[in-house]
């Protein structure tokens, strides 16, 4: 299957996930810049029980499909290289590599031009 076919199907198959925050998170200033999600407890806390009108709250449901699940939205799986046996491993037309950041400079260009030669796209390549 190529990629672009590959790129269509996960585009199709991935539904539009709500931002799940926290309840209240607009209102207390404390929450501004920590809005991430925590599960609400209360007993009357209306967001708990699903009333209209308030956010959604986390549920299985809005799981990604298994078959696309964990991939890179090019459709390729990534893959995080640290040396070049890791690399000699795989194959570029299923594959997409994240260069590890424990990696030092020297052994990174190295990595990078080998995985260009054999061609690889790197995910994160303009990040260092």
């Amino acid at each position: 299957m190529s990629s672009v076919s590959m790129k269509e199907k996960i585009k199709r198959l991935k539904r539009r996930i709500p931002k799940f925050r926290r309840h209240l998170y607009h209102r207390f200033i404390k929450f501004q810049n920590q809005d991430s999600w925590r599960k609400p407890k209360g007993i009357d806390n209306k967001m708990r029980l699903q009333l209209k009108g308030y956010p959604p709250i986390v549920k299985i449901g809005y799981r990604n499909p298994k078959s696309i699940r964990g991939l890179h939205p090019s459709g390729l799986v990534p893959v995080v290289v640290s040396n070049l046996g890791e690399l000699e491993k795989l194959d570029p037309k299923t594959n997409i590599i994240y260069i590890s950041s424990t990696v030092g400079l020297r052994k990174k260009i190295i990595l990078v031009q080998k995985a260009r030669e054999k061609g690889f796209k790197i995910a994160n390549e303009g990040e260092w």
